[in-house]
């Protein structure tokens, strides 16, 4: 084990027809199928759908960072 510790950053986008939460969570979820060792998350964007004057779908723009492996 390393006294310093590495990481990468991608840029997601997670969608949710409920919430933002939701939509976080599920670019997370799918992220985490694929990535190993995800850490932190920042959210830089967030849009919506509007249908009959009410928020209809939501999409979230995330910074995630995930750890390199043994650092």
């Amino acid at each position: 084990m390393t006294d310093h510790r590495t990481y990468k950053l991608i840029e997601l986008v997670g969608s949710s027809a409920t919430s933002i939460e939701e939509a976080i969570n599920n670019a997370l979820a799918e992220a985490g199928k694929t990535v190993k060792h995800l850490e932190w998350f920042e959210v830089l964007e967030t849009r919506g759908h509007i249908e009959n004057n009410k928020a209809a779908h939501f999409q979230v723009t995330l910074k995630v960072g995930f750890r390199i492996e043994n650092s």
